[in-house]
């Protein structure tokens, strides 16, 4: 787990070559086919090296939510385990993670067109005005938002307008938890040198071809209000491509969102209970500390081959 330009698929694939590993995508924007350099993901090079699952699993017109992730992913690591494997989840989307140890509510995924008229009606009314409407619509879940909190206000109407159900009747149908031994491992690092990290990690995708990547996404014809569309990093360049600012501008944005989403995960995380830090620039300690816990707990029936050794199915 950690945020974005941590380390995280650094380490992944350095157990990989002590442990019998298959890593399990935990981003949410890498499921997605085509969003490759945008997302950092995996490279077929390292596909190669170690089996990697849930990525390229969905157009960007066909949204997954985080109760369908879930139940895809532990479906997926019960079948790792079955062949005397370990599920590695590799990625910063924290509510993912969160899906799948815990369980969601299974609701179905909102039209987008639902999602962005009702933001747009927080924008130009207030959100406490569509917390009054929430009031009668949901009351339950209005007492537990506050009248400004548009985020969750625009959720719970939007969940009402499209299943005809509330938010708190959904809640009520929560999903299973995966049920087994878990380590939360985070890499952490002060806020400067990860920023910096950040900012030379979109230079080089950037340089790899970044935009050419998002102009061949836009001549598919997706429409804007996709939750993909309007990921980080993304939702700058096509802003860039659609000819509203320059591309420096579109950079610029791009980082700064970037910084600000790596700061909501950190935060995220320190409100998670049990995960193990460690230091950003100790990946020996990291790694040490996955080992160790795989060698103790770990559920699969085999550990005393490493995966280099193994036979790949």
């Amino acid at each position: 787990m950690g945020p974005t330009a941590s380390g995280k698929s650094g380490l992944a694939l350095a157990a990989a070559e002590q442990l019998p590993v298959e890593i399990l995508n935990a981003d949410s924007v890498q499921i997605y086919r085509g969003f490759d350099l945008g997302s950092a993901k995996p490279s077929a090079e390292e596909r190669r090296r170690v089996p990697h699952h849930l990525l390229d699993v969905a157009e960007a017109d066909d949204p997954w939510s985080a109760w369908r992730y879930a139940e895809a992913a532990r479906r997926t690591a019960g079948e790792c385990l079955a062949r005397g494997r370990l599920p590695l989840f590799v990625g910063g989307s924290g509510l993912y993670f969160r899906a799948v140890e815990q369980g969601l509510s299974p609701i179905p995924p909102i039209p987008p067109e639902i999602i962005t008229r009702i933001r747009d009606e927080g924008e130009r009314w207030g959100w406490p005005a569509l917390h009054q409407r929430l009031q009668t619509l949901d009351p339950e879940s209005a007492r537990r938002l506050t009248p400004n909190d548009g985020q969750r206000i625009g959720r719970a109407l939007s969940v009402r307008e499209a299943t005809g159900q509330t938010l708190a009747s959904w809640q009520e149908e929560q999903g299973a938890g995966l049920g087994m031994p878990l380590l939360k491992l985070a890499p952490d690092w002060p806020r400067d040198v990860l920023y910096a990290r950040i900012e030379a990690r979109l230079d080089q995708m950037m340089a790899e071809g970044f935009l050419e990547e998002v102009r061949r996404l836009w001549s598919l014809g997706y429409d804007p209000a996709l939750p993909v569309m309007k990921a980080v990093g993304y939702r700058q360049l096509f802003q860039h491509v659609r000819g509203e600012i320059p591309l420096d501008r579109a950079v610029a944005l791009a980082k700064q969102e970037s910084r600000r989403y790596a700061k909501r995960q950190w935060t995220w995380l320190r409100r998670e209970v049990g995960v193990v830090w460690f230091a950003g620039d100790r990946l020996d300690e990291g790694l040490e500390r996955l080992v160790a816990f795989a060698l103790e707990e770990s559920p699969a029936p085999a550990l005393e081959a490493p995966f280099a050794d193994a036979e790949i199915p």
